[in-house]
């Protein structure tokens, strides 16, 4: 039930919203700005202040459909207390097929970063609902075609990483299937405002 959650969530709008450095108090606010402009995945950072305090308010203020959890996950213990706090995906910036398995196992969705094939096939083996390619600076759109050519076709593969509306283009046309947006889309201190029309460039971007 859960993977037919993500992926009808993803085909609504296969952008993550990264919240990195968000605070509990102001987190709901924000995220129900980014679900009115279209976005339903949403990720709070683990190196966020009170992080988990974050994902427990983002699962009682969400709509059922959106899919929420944690990014920068390190450890099998993070995601244990992704899942306790209600968080349903794990976003992780490393390819530890120790954590991949581990998540998949408590039954949550989880996107390892992977930089080179190698550590993709591992995290498809490992059982990755898709592959952040981590960081976009580093695996060019270049990169990212060349890769699209050996691993499966059905793996989603989400550039994050320095991602703009301006640079989304050339990296849909070598084979991403959406993307994790950070900074341009959320920074402390943007009011759910500043994010909402932030998101309308997002948005506007992918399906112009």
């Amino acid at each position: 039930m859960l993977q037919d959650k993500f992926d009808a969530a993803f085909a609504a709008l296969p952008l993550v919203a990264i919240l990195r450095g968000i605070k509990p108090t102001e987190v709901e606010a924000i995220a129900m700005s980014l679900y009115e402009e279209g976005f339903r995945l949403i990720e709070v950072p683990l190196n966020s202040p009170q992080a988990f305090d974050s994902i427990t308010k983002l699962a009682r203020c969400l709509p059922a459909d959106a899919v929420m959890g944690a990014g920068t996950v390190l450890s099998t213990g993070a995601a244990d207390k992704v899942r306790d706090a209600g968080g349903q995906l794990v976003v992780m910036p490393h390819a530890d097929t120790r954590v991949v398995s581990h998540v998949k196992a408590q039954g949550l969705l989880c996107v390892p970063g992977a930089a080179t094939p190698t550590e993709a096939f591992a995290c498809v083996e490992a059982g990755a609902d898709a592959v952040k390619l981590f960081p976009a600076e580093l695996v060019t759109p270049q990169v990212v075609k060349a890769m699209r050519a050996v691993l499966p076709a059905s793996l989603k593969l989400l550039p994050v990483g320095g991602i703009t509306p301006e640079t989304m283009g050339a990296f849909r046309a070598a084979g991403a299937a959406g993307f994790g947006l950070g900074g341009a889309l959320y920074a402390p201190g943007f009011s759910a405002g500043d994010v909402a029309q932030r998101a309308r460039a997002f948005v506007t971007a992918w399906r112009g």
